[in-house]
């Protein structure tokens, strides 16, 4: 395989404003991808329609209200940033991004890059169905893409290097915890394995033992049995074993966004202090870091 010509890069989606209206229009093209919810389609459209899509545009809005910035959504914020530094830096590709769900379309990406050549980038770390197969579904036939990249050696790096910045930056505390997005226990064991080795890897990298870090599940949602531990639980176990200070990392989001910005961010530091934590550092994920950059370019050329 000779190196790409083009790279569309392809996040998950956001809605287009914070408001109901625009989280219903975007909760109703994810949550109908039946590789996101694996329910037959007879149970769960009515679900969907009839329950889910009446109550939680409304909550969701007041979330991304929260954290939303005068440019905009910080996910659509940062992946367009990307696009464009990782354009600018290796002039020698076509860099376009987009969007599984909600706006810019990945068809209409794939009609401003070449077809030959082509490396389509889901910037998902780990590998699952609901992410990264979902993307393959929509690409033409042969497609180059990148089915994941959680052990790759500039990714690591890239993180690592974002973990000792805020280090430098605030302090170092006694708990480096490293929350994924969580999936339904059933058919997640890939996911789960990759997001363990992220983890090892990193700590690695920074030279932490094993008693200086833990990797924890967020985003839990429905009644189901997900990846455990769940983040908010064990943060709160940890402010009541008297742990004074915890620093949050979020390796499987190359993007800082609601489930980091918010449900990390506001929500779950709100449940560290309740339970007699002091301080509490969410790490800024690898947004437009330098050596994210540069580990993208490795990673959509297949140089390890």
């Amino acid at each position: 395989m000779g190196a790409p010509r083009g790279v569309l890069l392809v996040n998950l989606g956001t809605p287009s404003a914070p408001t109901p209206e625009a989280v219903r229009r975007y909760l109703a093209e994810f949550l109908s991808d039946p590789r996101v919810v694996k329910l037959p389609r007879f149970v769960w459209l009515p679900i969907l329609h009839g329950i889910v899509l009446r109550t939680r545009p409304a909550q969701s809005a007041e979330k991304y209200a929260a954290i939303w910035t005068p440019e905009g959504s910080p996910l659509a914020v940062h992946t367009r940033r990307q696009a464009e530094l990782l354009q600018s830096n290796f002039p020698g590709l076509r860099v376009q991004y987009a969007m599984r769900y909600g706006e810019p379309k990945i068809a209409a990406a794939l009609q401003k890059l070449p077809a030959e050549g082509l490396t389509v980038v889901p910037l998902y770390p780990q590998y699952s169905e609901s992410t990264t197969e979902s993307v393959a579904d929509v690409l033409p036939p042969g497609t180059r893409i990148i089915r994941g990249f959680h052990d790759h050696a500039a990714y690591i790096a890239a993180l690592a290097a974002g973990v000792r910045r805020h280090w430098e930056e605030k302090g170092r505390g006694a708990m480096l915890l490293m929350s994924f997005h969580g999936l339904p226990q059933r058919g997640a064991e890939r996911y789960e394995r990759q997001c363990h080795a992220t983890g090892m890897l990193l700590a690695a990298a920074l030279g932490l033992n094993e008693t200086q870090w833990k990797v924890t599940f967020q985003s839990r949602y429905g009644y189901a049995r997900w990846l455990q531990p769940y983040t908010e639980p064990a943060l709160i176990e940890l402010a009541r074993q008297g742990i004074a200070r915890v620093d949050v990392a979020c390796p499987g989001f190359v993007c800082d966004c609601l489930e980091t910005l918010e449900e990390i961010g506001i929500a779950a530091r709100r449940r560290f202090l309740g339970a007699g934590g002091r301080e509490f550092y969410l790490i800024p994920c690898l947004n437009e870091s330098a050596a994210w950059i540069g580990a993208l370019e490795l990673i959509a050329r297949g140089t390890v």
